[in-house]
């Protein structure tokens, strides 16, 4: 017996997962700061693309009824995240921290590959609608188009440099955050009227699903990742890490703050430009409207700094690993701090810039995050974290619907990875890299 209880006491210490102080601002922050962390993603410049993305493969039924129902699946997926937040009495402030302290060193590992690969894929398709932004305001005052979009891409990356060295971390974002919904609120609003002024001049459109049954079966269960890719960060204890106390209350306001008045603008511009054109509604909504070209230009500039904003929030993880990982804690201005960020966060944005270039399919790599990425972070974790923490207090009907859960959002992300596979193939052959699309 005395040898048992030493063996598990060993293994307790060989499944024991270290978290290191982090180098950024914790526990300093308003609830209403992070509602408009969560809201800036969730209105970002991606808002622009789900008339095409989501609502054309699933029409005013299956995509009226399937944002709703994604919002509210995100909406409890999230809450039980942030509900453990404080698990065995200490702040999680970090995913793979909560996935270590449930689980172990090996699930602290893969929920760290996990959601860099997802970070790193939505900071990919915010450069790409970077780029797109400034191209779309670039063609509207040049009929040579010379400049293609790989360009953009990396002038979108520079800008995206610049500010990530200027900026140390999500807490220092306060003023942006303002700035970052009057420029969503720009592009929204511009978007939303123009698009409904055409479709008030159109003649009726065609809302019907296009294309084979193959294709309609595939298309949908793509869109059914571009849906949930709508709602979630992948980042939940790291915005709730900034959360003073307490923090698991403060976070539950800031989610209701997300999917209630947060996500409206989202709902409307999506509804709005599906209506107006129908089937052919675009990947990018300012691509389609009429209007005067002032008013279009100021609406892409605006979705272009939006983008800017919204990067370094889905990049600051990456950050925070670096900052604390080298022990650089410095102000905006001090030589060491300023030196770092630009070789660290500059080589990051780097990369990231040149395979945003290379591929910048973005339907595709909307499914393909949510495949990969969001189903197993935010809905498959998410409830079987919940289920093994709280497995104790659980009636054997609740453990019995997170089961479920977890079964059903692993056939989703197997499914939805098949989809987006065969997509990214299908125009693969129609593209070569660093297309200009």
């Amino acid at each position: 017996m005395v040898a048992d209880n030493r063996f598990d006491v060993e293994k307790d210490k060989s499944s024991a997962v270290e978290s290191p102080e982090s180098a950024h601002q914790i526990g300093t922050d308003h609830w209403f700061q992070a509602g408009f962390v969560l809201t800036t993603g969730v209105n970002s410049v991606f808002v622009l693309g789900y008339s095409g993305t989501v609502m054309v493969p699933l029409g005013w039924i299956g995509g009226v009824v399937g944002l709703v129902l994604a919002a509210a699946a995100s909406l409890y997926a999230n809450m039980l995240v942030a509900k453990l937040h404080n698990f065995r009495g200490k702040r999680n402030i970090r995913y793979r921290d909560l996935a270590g302290e449930i689980y172990g060193k090996k699930a602290y590992l893969v929920t760290w590959i996990l959601q860099y690969i997802n970070l790193f894929m939505i900071n990919i398709g915010f450069l790409i609608m970077g780029g797109a932004s400034l191209k779309a305001c670039y063609v509207l005052f040049t009929e040579d188009h010379t400049m293609k979009l790989p360009y953009f891409t990396g002038i979108a990356g520079f800008v995206c440099i610049l500010f990530a060295i200027s900026t140390p971390n999500l807490s220092s974002l306060r003023v942006w955050l303002g700035c970052s919904t009057i420029l969503s609120l720009t592009y929204i609003v511009v978007a939303s009227v123009l698009a409904a002024n055409d479709g008030i001049k159109s003649p009726p459109r065609d809302y019907s699903i296009q294309g084979t049954t193959t294709s309609k079966i595939f298309s949908i269960i793509g869109a059914s990742s571009s849906l949930l890719f709508a709602f979630n960060t992948g980042m939940v204890p790291e915005i709730q890490a900034t959360l003073r106390e307490p923090a698991v209350e403060n976070m539950q306001k800031a989610l209701y703050f997300q999917f209630t008045a947060g996500s409206i603008p989202m709902f409307a511009v999506t509804f709005i430009g599906y209506w107006a054109y129908g089937s052919s509604a675009p990947a990018y909504l300012l691509s389609s409207v009429s209007g005067p070209v002032w008013l279009k230009a100021a609406a892409n500039i605006s979705a272009f700094l939006q983008s800017v904003i919204s990067l370094h929030i889905f990049a600051s993880p990456a950050y925070e690993y670096m900052d604390t990982k080298f022990g650089v804690s410095g102000g905006v201005f001090e030589f060491k701090s300023l030196s770092f960020r630009l070789a660290a966060r500059g080589g990051y944005l780097t990369i990231s810039s040149l395979v945003a270039a290379l591929l910048p399919f973005l339907g595709d790599f909307q499914s393909l995050t949510g495949a990969l990425s969001t189903f197993p972070l935010t809905f498959i974790l998410a409830n079987h974290m919940y289920l093994v923490a709280k497995k104790e207090s659980l009636s054997s009907l609740q453990q019995s619907w997170h089961k479920l859960n977890v079964v059903f959002f692993s056939f989703m992300s197997l499914a939805a990875t098949i989809a987006a596979v065969r997509l990214i193939a299908g125009d693969s052959t129609k593209y070569s890299v660093f297309a200009d699309l």
